[in-house]
């Protein structure tokens, strides 16, 4: 099974790595690999992640690194990211279009 990340997860990868660049660019770049990795592991155990609490829906799932969150879905297809984004706060369900 394949992973897509849509351009929502992608954009949020970008964010993610330029708000860590400013501190140490070194880690940012390893902490973006570090989320790509584990987001393409979903691909061999599509339920390994948990129900996101505040969706509630059984198809909408996430994997945790660190203090960030990898929303994404199982499709007959392939795994979709939907996005990605730090854990304190809570998921928006218009965050959910892929």
């Amino acid at each position: 099974m394949n992973v897509v990340w849509t351009t929502e997860a992608l954009r949020m990868l970008d964010e993610i790595e330029q708000f860590i660049a400013q501190d140490n660019p070194q880690r940012a770049s390893d902490f973006i690999d570090r989320l790509l990795e584990k987001g393409d592991s979903i691909a061999s155990f599509p339920e390994m992640g948990r129900v996101v609490p505040e969706i509630a829906q059984p198809g909408i799932r996430e994997i945790l690194v660190g203090t960030y969150r990898i929303v994404y879905k199982e499709t007959p297809d392939h795994i979709v990211i939907l996005t990605v984004f730090e854990g304190h706060r809570s998921m928006r369900y218009e965050e959910l279009d892929p």
